[in-house]
């Protein structure tokens, strides 16, 4: 038997546990598989949801086409609003109870996903949104679910997860059960070639952030920090590509320089950069499902709530701020992050800050605001601010402890 080198390096795993529960089917065209995938759950009478955007697309059409080309009768909610509501899960349940469904379909972004995980919580375990505010609330089980996202951000088809906010307080609530998984989730990075340049930006940043801040909570374990790993590398990699094309940036890798826009970039690189930016969102998302959030998404949701800042831009202003405010307790790890991207060597001790600048830059590249002047936020708001981001419950998960001072420094930090 040969000696072990001692000179190698092993990666020292501590023990954990990991429950998958999500089949995951992905390549371009996959989409064409969701017939027989329904079928395979047993699915007979399916509701679809999905938004007005997503059905302008032409792509809940083609979607329902192919449930119906294989036998399955279908319902169809496309009215799902941005920031799903209660009222939007209502109204997605009276349709679900009149079809009789046995069998969920949800195809677009994060809120159509949240959307049909709050329907399936009242359509099978009755009462109101509010009752599963928490976890592990529901008590009976769950219809099946396929989601289908059409944007690289959310990553909720990984999660157990619902956010969905009160029609009357606004107050938004995070419903969670190991219950409410997708069964299936069909990743077909054909659906988001349509997405806008705004989209595209938003939403990546966003998949970014959640790679990056579950790779050092404190409920990280060695699967979660695994999942958002590869997503970084697989998002840092495309995010410039797909956003220099899709702002039709005719110097985009694979253009011709001639003009400008998605018809002109060589197929397969958009393909696989599109692919990437949503495989690598899909495994940022597992990476939350196995260890939570910090202190970035927490700043950001009183951002949208108050001044209705876009989520994906209002991370995309404090991420930085947060990087670097936790570097002192987590820069190994950032110096990790930092090489597996070559920005530079994994012992840099400035590896956080580097890091940090990295995604500024990104950012910036991208169109996206830098400031929360640029997002037009009243400075004299902050402290109010901060008071409702202390409270938030992925701030708890954040590896360097904050509360409503450090977090206003921050809100400060990122002001201009």
């Amino acid at each position: 038997m040969p000696a072990v080198n001692s000179a190698v390096g092993l990666d020292l795993l501590p023990p954990f546990d990991f429950d998958p529960r999500t089949r995951v089917v992905f390549g371009s065209g996959t989409v064409t598989q969701l017939g027989q995938l329904a079928k395979d759950l047993g699915g007979t009478r399916v509701l679809f949801v999905t938004d007005p955007g997503i059905e302008k697309a032409g792509h809940a059409a083609r979607g329902v086409s192919v449930l119906n080309e294989s036998g399955l009768s279908v319902a169809l909610f496309h009215d799902v609003q941005p920031n799903p509501t209660t009222d939007d899960v209502e109204h997605g349940l009276q349709i679900a109870r009149d079809h009789q469904v046995d069998l969920i379909v949800a195809m677009g972004g994060g809120s159509a996903m949240d959307c049909a995980k709050g329907i399936n919580f009242l359509l099978t375990n009755g009462g109101q949104m509010r009752d599963y505010w928490g976890v592990g609330k529901a008590t009976k089980p769950m219809l099946p679910s396929i989601a289908i996202p059409t944007t690289s951000g959310t990553g909720s088809e990984a999660q157990s997860f619902a956010l969905i906010a009160d029609a009357k307080t606004h107050m938004k609530m995070a419903c969670g059960d190991k219950k409410a998984s997708c069964r299936v989730a069909i990743l077909d990075p054909d659906l988001t070639l349509s997405m806008p340049a705004g989209v595209t930006s938003a939403t990546g940043i966003d998949a970014i952030s959640h790679a990056l801040e579950s790779y050092v909570t404190t409920k990280r374990n060695a699967m979660s920090q695994l999942f958002a790993r590869k997503a970084w590398r697989l998002l840092a990699q495309a995010f410039p590509i797909v956003t220099s094309i899709a702002a039709g940036n005719s110097s985009a890798p694979g253009t011709n320089g001639e003009a400008t826009g998605e018809a002109l970039v060589d197929s397969s690189l958009l393909v696989a950069a599109r692919g990437n930016m949503l495989l690598g969102s899909h495994l940022a998302g597992a990476a939350i499902e196995n260890s939570m959030l910090g202190a970035t998404h927490a700043l950001a949701n009183p951002l949208t709530a108050h001044f209705d800042v876009t989520h994906g831009l209002a991370i995309g202003v404090m991420l930085p701020h947060v990087m670097r405010y936790n570097s002192s307790v987590v820069g190994s790890s950032y110096g990790r992050l930092a090489a597996d991207v070559g920005i530079c060597d994994v012992d840099d001790p400035e590896a956080g800050e580097k890091l940090a600048n990295a995604v500024r830059k990104l950012t910036s590249a991208a169109g996206l605001p830098s400031t929360l002047q640029a997002c037009q936020v009243d400075r004299s708001m902050l402290p109010v601010l901060a008071e409702e981001a202390a409270k938030q419950w992925t701030g708890t998960f954040n590896p360097r402890p904050v509360n409503a001072a450090s977090l206003l420094a921050l809100y400060e930090a990122a002001f201009e």
